[in-house]
């Protein structure tokens, strides 16, 4: 009897060993990994992958009612300058503007092209101020459902403009990024998450060719911040 007890307390005893050693050596494995969607890998909160995910995806409404003066009358004035003058001031360097706060001169190191442009009132068509979501691709894609005020506001918002190659521009059209992106590559990034905040800031939707064209290019960039 003795002997039975004696081997079943070293039973128990060694069982309690195990459990120990199991509660002890537990802590310290490694965290179970956890995937996430291809799309998103490498993405980080407030990223313009991310941002992209949130956008509606639907497609293309009638152009039907679209004339540019849905956006307001020309650009708008700010403080006596308008919102052209503006975005060359903020985009160009070496740049000269006049009394009437028109820009007379400036140097533009192209986003869309890489060249270099010397701007003057003489050649002013050389550098353009782009629509990054074109007005009428925007009105296809929700804009036509805005109140007037927030078109006018979308028209001259800087998040929506940037000063460029007037021919590259012209290339461009009514575009989205599906159909075109700017020749310089090293642009591309920047330029579809600068659409990504426009859309989200004025809900405006994308097609689904236009998706996977910017996530075709964020791919390479997956940390790209939305600009402000």
């Amino acid at each position: 009897m003795k002997l039975r007890q004696r081997r079943l307390l070293g039973i128990v005893i060694t069982a309690v060993l195990l459990m120990v050693t199991v509660w002890q050596v537990a802590p310290q494995l490694p965290p179970l990994e956890t995937t996430q969607p291809e799309a998103v890998q490498g993405a980080e909160i407030g990223s313009a992958v991310t941002a992209l995910e949130s956008l509606e995806v639907k497609g293309r409404a009638a152009k039907t009612g679209y004339a540019r003066a849905e956006f307001g009358d020309g650009w708008k004035k700010v403080n006596g300058c308008d919102t052209r003058n503006i975005i060359l001031n903020r985009d160009m360097t070496e740049v000269v503007v006049d009394e009437a706060c028109r820009v007379v001169s400036g140097n533009l190191n192209d986003p869309y092209t890489g060249a270099m442009i010397a701007f003057t009132r003489e050649n002013s068509s050389a550098v353009q101020i782009d629509h990054v979501i074109a007005l009428s691709d925007a009105w296809q894609k929700g804009a036509q459902l805005l109140t007037r005020e927030e078109r006018i506001q979308l028209a001259n918002d800087p998040l929506e403009l940037i000063a460029a190659d007037g021919p590259a521009n012209q290339e461009k059209g009514d575009g989205d990024a599906a159909t075109w992106l700017p020749k310089q590559k090293e642009f591309r990034c920047e330029y579809v998450a600068r659409q990504i905040a426009v859309k989200q800031k004025y809900r405006l939707w994308v097609t689904e060719a236009e998706k996977i064209a910017m996530a075709r290019v964020l791919a390479a960039c997956p940390g790209q911040p939305l600009p402000e």
